[in-house]
């Protein structure tokens, strides 16, 4: 069940085909030469005293890099730690003293930032990549010295740690979720048997590749199948539309935000998507406007899909015709996987907060063994998101668990109101968050940005939720921002909101 022989399996199964095809070199990887680089990786590390259980972060936009080290840390049974580049020095810090890496790996962009990262967390070995005028010694140098064949692998097991990687902390700080080697490898399988993944699959990785979603959704599943990746630094969208065209890219993963930037770019309407058997948004609601008017402008098959970084980016699956026919939906549970909906007391119902169990389910969070035990009992994963289950199994994800109000003893929860707010026509983006009333203790305040050009007034809008949900729910105000505080996974960070609003915190 571990998964250190991924790589090495698939280069010997095919190691002639194109595994990666890097935007930014040219560079375009077979799978027998992407297993060289990772095991040079891999005896790279060692010499710097790396063993199993020890952590490697990177501080870095997408490179071959990631993969290097990725792949390389499984087959010596290190845990991949990566850093997310969009945080402060401080929060860097404060991950960094919690993971204790053994060795930092920094791409020239964030030099600058791990100088002053490394004088509140020092790292014993700092290594620049791509000339990073950093650290100890120069990464490509190093590699390029180092022998390609396969390195010793410790003895392993699937439930030895393959990953750590930190959630976005909106409610607090940032908690390590302990991603397994056989939650890596039953990713894929799920992923591979659940979604259809071919060898001819080709997918563009643009979103970063310290994210659940970058790594797991389309990279390493089509890396384990045979199929091809297409990696690029970051997401630039007349980039991403050419790559689509020129690479012949099937499967496509964005949040919201990507598609609704793509879907406004000036090359949308002349991008030829002939090749694309789907899009997938995550990481997020997805509004169905946006949806609607991108089947309009292009047509084709674009889903909703729902994961978390504790369970994987991939836990629920359609037919493309059911896309359709069920708007709004995530779909039914992957292959291998059991989901239960359970209220407040444990009763198990069509709605209720959604628990997973499966083999794909991490093992608990990094030094935080009353969090592990809080989200994690008798085997099941506690997700905190509410969802409903319809007559014919499909699921629909209602809202957070945290993020509900109570308002004269009715729920109201979040997610449902601004689903509805986002299919108004003249709104771009929804958020609602809990406002005191001496009358009802709590009352809805939806923050509400405009399309470009668009105009609505509250009333309007209050009058559209009204005809579409029940009085309780209609948000008693509505203000207007010309945007919304986003985390780097692509969500609403309320406590911003609630901070500018209500004057809290």
């Amino acid at each position: 069940m571990d998964a250190s022989h991924l790589l090495r399996r698939r280069a010997e199964l095919t190691p002639d085909r194109i595994a990666v095809v890097d935007r930014s070199t040219g560079a375009r990887l077979t799978y027998a030469e992407l297993n060289r680089r990772a095991n040079r990786a891999a005896h790279f590390l060692r010499s710097l005293g790396v063993g199993k259980g020890e952590r490697i972060s990177i501080l870095a936009h997408n490179s071959l890099v990631y993969l290097d080290l990725l792949y390389a840390a499984g087959k010596i049974g290190a845990v991949f730690a990566p850093l997310n580049w969009r945080l402060q020095v401080p929060e860097l810090a404060y991950i960094v003293r919690d993971c204790s890496p053994k060795v930092l790996l920094v791409g020239p962009e964030f030099a600058p930032a791990a100088q002053g990262l490394l004088q509140e967390a020092p790292v014993p070995h700092v290594v620049g990549i791509e000339g990073a005028a950093i650290g100890e010694e120069s990464y490509e140098e190093a590699v390029a010295r180092a022998d390609d064949s396969e390195p010793p692998t410790p003895p392993l097991t699937g439930e030895d740690t393959y990953f750590l990687l930190y959630t976005s902390g909106t409610t607090g700080r940032p908690k390590g979720a302990m991603i397994p080697h056989r939650q890596v490898l039953w990713n894929c399988i799920n992923t591979v048997a659940s979604w259809n993944l071919t060898q001819d699959d080709v997918s563009p990785i643009f979103l970063p590749l310290f994210h659940a979603g970058g790594l797991f959704a389309f990279l390493t599943p089509l890396l384990y199948i045979g199929g091809r990746i297409v990696l690029l630094r970051t997401f630039e969208p007349e980039e991403v539309l050419r790559v689509i065209e020129e690479e012949g890219c099937t499967v496509i993963l964005g949040v919201p935000t990507v598609f609704r930037i793509l879907l406004d770019s000036p090359g949308f309407e002349r991008a030829d998507f002939s090749h694309v058997k789907f899009f997938i948004s995550g990481g997020a609601p997805l509004p169905v406007d946006l949806v609607r008017e991108w089947r309009a402008k292009k047509g084709g098959v674009f889903r909703q899909g729902y994961g978390l970084t504790e369970v994987g980016p991939n836990c629920f699956s359609m037919t493309d015709e059911e896309s359709v026919r069920k708007l709004g939906s995530v779909g039914k549970p992957i292959f291998h996987s059991e989901m239960r909906l359970v209220n407040e007391r444990g009763e198990e119902g069509d709605q209720g907060e959604l628990l997973i169990r499966g083999p794909h389910v991490c093992t608990g969070y990094w030094g935080r063994p009353e969090a592990t035990a809080e989200a994690l009992r008798d085997g099941w994963f506690h997700t905190g998101d509410v969802a409903r289950r319809d007559a014919e199994g499909f699921y629909y994800i209602v809202g957070r668990v945290k993020d509900m109000i109570i308002s004269g003893g009715e729920n109201i929860y979040a997610a449902e109101v601004e689903a509805v707010f986002r299919e108004h026509p003249a709104v771009q983006d929804a958020a609602l968050i809990g406002m005191p009333d001496p009358k009802w203790g709590e009352v809805g305040l939806m923050v509400v940005v405009l399309k470009k050009g668009a105009s609505a007034t509250a009333e309007e809008l209050q009058a559209f939720c009204g005809a579409r949900l029940a009085k309780y729910k209609v948000p008693k105000k509505v203000v207007f921002a010309d945007a919304l505080p986003y985390s780097s996974y692509g969500k609403v960070i309320k406590a911003e909101l609630r901070k500018r609003y209500l004057g809290e915190g």
